[in-house]
């Protein structure tokens, strides 16, 4: 276990402040939330409770846990294999684009409630951001997904925990697309956020696998799985994430006034600048990128927006309000 000298008070400083797992988990009264958790606990050798992270089912349970214990979510499944998304990390995403449009709302004001729409690309059958950005900023949220399973499932989660008049999740029908079809004629999101697949082949996600298992120390014998699970569509994609995100900037430069702000994760700081040059082409307006970091999990959010200053006021004026 990383940095075993810490004690349950120090906090992981990496991530946002306003990020409720910043301190140690509390096993004990996460049992007592969810008592499926209690077989999957033991003491480390360094006298720490813990779980065994390469353990999916143990790894869903934990995540049953903390959704139960801080955000009031009683009903969370995912099928087999689907991913199972580690959630310090996934709320981290939802503070900083809650600091993104605080940014055009008068610099500290954090816009919040119904009159917020996220739209999340590739909302996956967990459901993750947009139940966990509702129940920190009560935001709306448009899920989109090429797996059809997956936005069943999703849209389940939401209904299973009265949120499905604030969560809706949309099947995309055809993979070329990002926001096309995904969007209803007229319809406007105030930013977008997108968690992409990484990988450019199945051989390099069953790489990017075998690394993990090798940094947790595991047996060469043992055949190695994602410990968070992830169908193929979530793990990978042709051209990985440079060409995700590329496209993803192209098509947002044909609806520039539909979201104020357009984000996305890039796991890759050697992507950095051809996406950057891409933005450039597409004529983006402003330009931000957010260092995040989860243990020894360094990643970036960089977000564009193609409207100006002047556009930004009158756009929370009219629509936040506050």
């Amino acid at each position: 276990m990383k940095n075993a000298t810490k004690t349950t008070s120090q906090e992981k400083s990496e991530l946002h402040p306003r990020n409720k797992h910043r301190a140690r988990y509390d096993f004990e009264q996460l049992i007592q939330i969810c008592p499926a958790l209690k077989p999957f606990v033991s003491i480390n050798t360094f006298n720490i409770q813990t779980i065994d992270f390469t353990n999916q089912i143990a790894v869903k349970t934990l995540n049953q846990a903390l959704l139960k214990q801080f955000y009031k979510i009683d009903v969370w499944d995912i099928p087999q294999n689907y991913l199972c998304p580690p959630i310090p990390g996934r709320v981290d995403y939802i503070h900083y684009i809650a600091d993104v449009l605080a940014s055009s709302n008068g610099g500290n004001r954090i816009p919040k409630g119904k009159a917020v729409t996220v739209l999340d690309i590739g909302v996956g059958a967990n459901c993750i951001y947009p139940i966990l950005g509702h129940q920190e900023y009560g935001w709306n949220f448009i899920g989109s997904d090429i797996d059809a399973l997956a936005v069943k499932v999703a849209n389940q989660i939401a209904l299973s925990n009265s949120l499905s008049d604030v969560i809706e999740c949309r099947h995309q029908l055809n993979s070329m697309f990002i926001f096309k079809d995904i969007l209803k004629p007229q319809e406007i999101v105030d930013i977008t956020m997108c968690n992409p697949p990484f990988h450019a082949s199945a051989t390099e996600a069953k790489a990017g696998t075998e690394r993990k298992w090798k940094n947790l120390g595991q047996q060469k014998n043992i055949k190695p799985v994602l410990n968070f699970g992830g169908q193929s569509n979530e793990l990978w994609c042709k051209g990985g994430e440079k060409a995700f995100i590329t496209n993803m900037i192209n098509e947002s430069a044909q609806i520039p006034q539909r979201s104020l702000w357009f984000t996305s994760l890039v796991s890759k700081s050697e992507h950095l600048p051809a996406i950057y040059n891409a933005l450039k082409k597409a004529n983006a307006i402003t330009v931000k990128t957010i260092n995040m970091s989860q243990g020894s999990k360094v990643s970036r959010l960089v977000a564009w927006t193609f409207l100006n200053e002047t556009q930004h006021i009158q756009w929370s004026l009219k629509r936040w309000k506050s």
